[in-house]
């Protein structure tokens, strides 16, 4: 397969696009005469080249140049770095770090840093690898696994060219290292647009009114990312054609609330995760999937085993690398997401992880199935629901909610609770009902754009 570089001039008009961050704006046209390695790219030929940046734009910069020069590339978050990043190091073989001062002191044979100010003079772009692209999970408690993809197996399905237009603007919530924000960067790159960058440090008021300054058209984020822009004023200064969300279950509320907020946009879900890549999109508007999506379509097949979900295509990531804690694949080549998921008049409907279940008198309770029953209140912005430990039933379900509004919360707090608990009885078995609900100001979403969970 061609490389990024190749692929992404092959889209064209390198001159109308380009890539921004809070900071700087980079035409691509600019990069394909110079370099954001200081001209340094040769060095990095045949090497394992762990890609560690505070900011995303030279991370992305030098992610374009190195695909297809080096032998593996090692996207790593930032958040990773400050706590797993030895041992990420020993498992990827990493020889070559490309990043800023602040990785130079790491123990490797080579340090280029990376910039957004674009060195002038083309770079040697000789071409010889078939770059293997390593990403981190995120949602672990202990080390991350680190999941080997090729350019291929990322970009699956992609068109590469001009179907959308070279007015397209991409945007998303999530970091470009991460699979769900690395997605939305190969959809911009190869589908011949341009891209909005997000940053860790920029409040979302802050993301929202300079997507909406770059003319964003296409944007993507978690539910928990959604939810809390809704919180923002900004909000309504992007006027985007395409929103999607990813990366936890799209609740019926959060997928109703997003049609009124854009009903000129399409709303669309999908389902991927690192190791079995993307395995489809909903854009009926309704939460869950169509039971007709099991099977073979295309040249992704679904499966239900054991209750969860189950993926096999060429999107499927290669493996772990390292000695992974278990096989990516089970006996007949599927991958076991992990994700729960229940049957119900012909539409299959996420509940929750298999290793987030809580045990309440031994029956099982998946914390995002009441959430998203929570959820449905018309003055709930989002909640968390965890597990309090109980010397009666090993646990019971408490839950922490955000309202719209806080001063309703200071005039009913006992009337909206008995509202909330009211939707759960009518919905859920007792033994889900929430024990206790406490309202709270804010809800710690973690990097990787995903509820921040913790056990009892």
């Amino acid at each position: 397969m061609n490389s990024l570089w190749q692929l992404l001039s092959d889209a064209g008009r390198l001159s109308e696009r380009w890539l921004s961050d809070v900071d700087a704006c980079v035409s691509l046209a600019a990069l394909s005469q110079g370099s954001s390695l200081g001209g340094r790219l040769h060095e990095l030929r045949g090497r394992s080249v762990l890609l560690l940046a505070r900011d995303q734009l030279p991370a992305a910069l030098a992610l374009i140049e190195l695909d297809g020069i080096a032998r593996r590339v090692v996207l790593c978050p930032p958040d990773v770095a400050s706590t797993h990043l030895s041992a990420v190091v020993a498992t990827a073989e990493i020889d070559a770090v490309v990043g800023d001062q602040a990785a130079a002191d790491l123990a490797t044979d080579l340090f280029i840093a990376c910039s957004p100010a674009i060195t002038p003079g083309v770079s040697d772009r000789e071409e010889s690898e078939s770059t293997e692209w390593v990403l981190l999970t995120s949602g672990t408690t202990g080390v991350p696994k680190l999941v080997g993809h090729t350019l291929a197996t990322l970009s699956g399905a992609m068109p590469v060219g001009t179907s959308l237009g070279h007015n397209a603007v991409w945007s998303t919530f999530y970091d470009m290292r991460r699979y769900g924000g690395l997605q939305i960067f190969l959809r911009a790159m190869l589908g011949g647009g341009s891209m909005v960058l997000s940053s860790a440090a920029e409040p979302v008021g802050d993301f929202l009114s300079r997507a909406g300054e770059r003319g964003v058209t296409h944007i993507s984020g978690t539910p928990s990312h959604w939810r809390r822009a809704s919180m923002s004023a900004a909000a309504t200064k992007m006027a985007p054609r395409y929103v999607r969300l990813s990366g936890e279950i799209a609740d019926q509320a959060i997928l109703d609330h997003l049609r009124a907020a854009y009903p000129n946009a399409d709303i669309a879900h999908a389902f991927a995760s690192t190791e079995a890549g993307v395995a489809f999109d909903v854009g009926d508007g309704l939460e869950g999937f169509p039971a007709g999506f099991l099977g073979r379509r295309g040249d992704v097949e679904l499966r239900v085993a054991e209750g969860s979900l189950r993926i096999r295509s060429a999107r499927n990531a290669l493996g772990y690398l390292g000695d992974g804690p278990t096989p990516l694949f089970d006996a007949d080549g599927f991958v076991d997401t992990g994700d729960m998921v229940e049957l119900c008049a012909g539409r299959y409907h996420f509940v929750g992880r298999r290793g987030g279940v809580i045990n309440v008198g031994g029956q099982k309770v998946h914390p995002e199935e009441i959430e998203a029953v929570i959820n449905r209140h018309p003055d709930v912005q989002m909640s968390l629901v965890k597990a309090r430990r109980s010397p009666i039933t090993g646990a019971i379900v408490v839950a922490d909610v955000v309202m719209t509004s806080e001063r309703a919360v200071a005039a009913d707090a006992e009337i909206l609770k008995s509202q909330i608990l009211d939707i759960c009885r009518d919905t859920l078995a007792q033994y889900k009902v929430p024990a206790s609900i406490r309202f709270v100001s804010a809800i710690e979403v973690a990097a990787s754009g995903k509820l921040a969970r913790t056990n009892v």
